[in-house]
């Protein structure tokens, strides 16, 4: 493939821009070789042990941790933010029913654009730094009560307006099932939000970006990053993960079931990562919190995990794979009661502020991202068919 500097610079670059890099970033970082990645300078799994959701979005958003009086403020902040436009909220029936089968995420891009309209959104090239902050605080704390008001409604029930009162994970939880959750199962999704808010220059944290690089609003490039986040390649693995748990049923299937599937050629849904070459580090950390809980379905994923890893090891030795984040994050929600069809859509609760915070970023570069393509169809000029 060729991409080009300028039209007499052609740059020769891999498929899928594997490993290009495409600009600075003081975000943070993914270290696939070392099982490593971090937000700004801390380690992204230190910070889900330790911190709570809003400490983090502070850091991503303002640069640096909070203090205790500032951790307050933010908290009470954003809190505020996450009530709907009545505008917004009336027509929420119609899309939940037009998005059917769907989904909530489909719903969503709807319903950014609708928030973008109704708060009347600028293109970020026209406003200033503390503007799009702020745009982008209003519309990341509106997802979580956009996708579960999309969800309720998709299945006749009333939506749960947002409590304040309850930190970021607890109250998608309370406007998820109606009910407040106990303090482990919050926690759980907490920590589960915090290490998914940023994975580098993935396809929708890059999405938003070109997207951002054009001057266009806020809600712009959050629609563009659902809809990169939509694929089933991107987003949609969590799910299927669990899928794959329950299609083999019982720890005397596992052998079986796996053989048949590697030497078919088949791909095992939840292992493997286009940039860890070693363990993923979320994978590790959500590992640990579901045997916190325990049970048949932790016990069956982690002996699922041990023989994928030893048959690849005897059919097809030097070709490692490991868990990723979604094999564990399918389990972890699951047992917290979060629905399976909410698990892409729950992940999008996170990403949705490493997005703001690449959004941000990416407004302070005035160059447009315009990369070009390498023409390999029919040689032109052809003349121009006559019709008779």
């Amino acid at each position: 493939m060729s991409i080009s500097r300028a039209a007499s610079t052609p740059v020769e670059v891999p498929r899928g821009l594997a490993g290009v890099v495409v600009t600075d970033t003081e975000l943070g970082d993914v270290r696939g070789l070392e099982g490593f990645y971090h937000y700004r300078e801390y380690s992204a799994v230190e910070l889900a042990l330790t911190r709570g959701f809003e400490d983090v979005w502070h850091l991503m958003v303002h640069g640096a941790l909070p203090d205790p009086a500032q951790r307050s403020a933010f908290a009470a902040r954003t809190a505020a933010l996450r009530r709907l436009p009545d505008d917004v909220r009336a027509a929420l029936p119609a899309v939940a029913a037009a998005s059917g089968r769907s989904g909530p995420l489909s719903g969503l891009r709807t319903a950014l654009s609708l928030l973008g309209a109704s708060k009347g959104f600028r293109p970020v090239y026209d406003i200033d730094a503390d503007r799009r902050r702020e745009d982008t605080l209003a519309a990341a704390a509106v997802v979580p009560t956009l996708l579960t008001a999309l969800y309720r409604l998709g299945r006749g029930l009333r939506p749960v307006e947002p409590r304040e009162g309850l930190p970021y994970a607890a109250n998608y939880l309370y406007m998820l099932t109606g009910s407040e959750p106990d303090e482990a199962h919050a926690r759980a999704i907490e920590q589960y939000l915090i290490s998914t808010i940023d994975h580098g220059f993935n396809a929708s944290t890059f999405t938003a970006r070109v997207i951002t690089s054009t001057g266009a609003d806020v809600a712009a490039a959050l629609v563009g990053a659902v809809g990169a986040l939509s694929g089933p390649l991107h987003g949609g693995a969590p799910s299927r993960a669990l899928d794959t748990l329950d299609a083999i049923g019982t720890p005397d299937r596992v052998d079986a079931w796996i053989r048949a599937r590697v030497l078919a050629g088949e791909r095992i849904m939840g292992f493997g990562h286009p940039v860890y070459r070693t363990e993923d580090p979320r994978s590790r950390m959500l590992r640990g919190i579901a045997q916190r809980f325990g049970g048949g379905l932790v016990d069956l994923a982690i002996e699922v995990e041990r023989r994928v890893e030893a048959i690849l090891a005897e059919l097809k030795p030097g070709r490692e794979l490991h868990t990723n984040v979604e094999f564990y994050a399918g389990v972890v929600m699951e047992l917290c009661g979060v629905p399976r069809e909410m698990f892409t859509p729950t992940f999008a609760t996170a990403r949705v502020v490493g997005w703001s915070a690449n959004i941000l970023e990416q407004a302070q570069d005035p160059k447009i991202i315009r990369p070009a393509a390498r023409y390999v169809g029919p040689v032109p000029p052809v003349a121009v068919p006559t019709v008779n």
